[in-house]
């Protein structure tokens, strides 16, 4: 009896120590619809991210302050129609403005850091974006979001670049992003060195009718101890040509 009661001690202390985190990542085609050349459509973005209802929200090809998308902060307006904290990094300048990736949350972001991603080959400037974020119980854990080069040459360094950035990290590392590759390709197998992904429930998510690439992803970084509670692909064909990605993952 006296196992019995410390097992179930046991038991109680694993389940109320564990923290749940909903993850979202979204290209968004700088808020415009495909079905709708020059359209923005900035709401409908927030709707798919509330209807989500995710704790953390990496967003890819973001406009701040460019004349395609009304010279809007895009940045800042998806965290007000979202109710969120952010974080913008610049990728590149684009006219008078920039055009990048942002990371949103419900959660207190402690820090913020900025990379310039490597690039061996000439091509457009990436950046990785990492935030350090407390949860509700007091656990801190990074999330990073990017959007990776569409050469191959340039993946590789980058993805080697921000393996040793898991690597040097103090927390656990969530890395979503457009990462511009498949599963099987080199970059993603780099990756996989140092952080998890799911191989089970992972489905395509470009482009966002007939969908047929799986280039969107959410990883962990390992050695961190975790569990999938759900990983799906979003239905929201409408207002970008990426189909959101979701997932909830359950930290031990």
């Amino acid at each position: 009896m006296r196992y019995f009661v410390s097992f179930l001690l046991l038991l109680v202390n694993f389940v109320l120590s564990a923290q749940t985190v909903k993850i979202l990542t979204y290209n968004i085609h700088h808020g415009n619809p495909p079905s709708k050349p020059g359209f923005i459509d900035l709401e409908a973005i927030a709707a798919v991210i509330n209807e989500a209802d995710a704790d953390i929200i990496g967003v890819q090809e973001v406009d701040v302050n460019v004349s395609r998308s009304g010279n809007v902060d895009q940045a800042k307006r998806l965290a007000e129609l979202t109710d969120t904290d952010y974080f913008f990094s610049k990728g590149i300048d684009l006219e008078k403005g920039e055009y990048g990736v942002l990371i949103l949350t419900k959660h207190k972001i402690l820090s913020k850091r900025r990379y310039d991603l490597p690039m061996p080959v000439k091509s457009e400037n990436r950046s990785l974006a990492i935030v350090d974020i407390q949860l509700a119980d007091g656990k801190v854990l990074s999330f990073a979001n990017t959007h990776l080069d569409l050469k191959e040459e340039n993946r590789k360094a980058q993805t080697e670049y921000i393996n040793q950035l898991a690597v040097d990290g103090k927390h656990p590392l969530i890395l979503v992003g457009d990462l511009n590759a498949s599963p099987g390709s080199e970059a993603i197998r780099i990756l996989e060195q140092q952080f998890s992904r799911n191989k089970e429930d992972n489905k395509p998510t470009f482009p966002n009718v007939g969908a047929k690439a799986e280039i969107d992803y959410i990883l962990i970084s390992n050695p961190t101890k975790f569990r999938w509670k759900s990983y799906s692909v979003i239905d929201a064909s409408y207002p970008s040509d990426h189909l959101p990605l979701l997932a909830e993952i359950e930290l031990k």
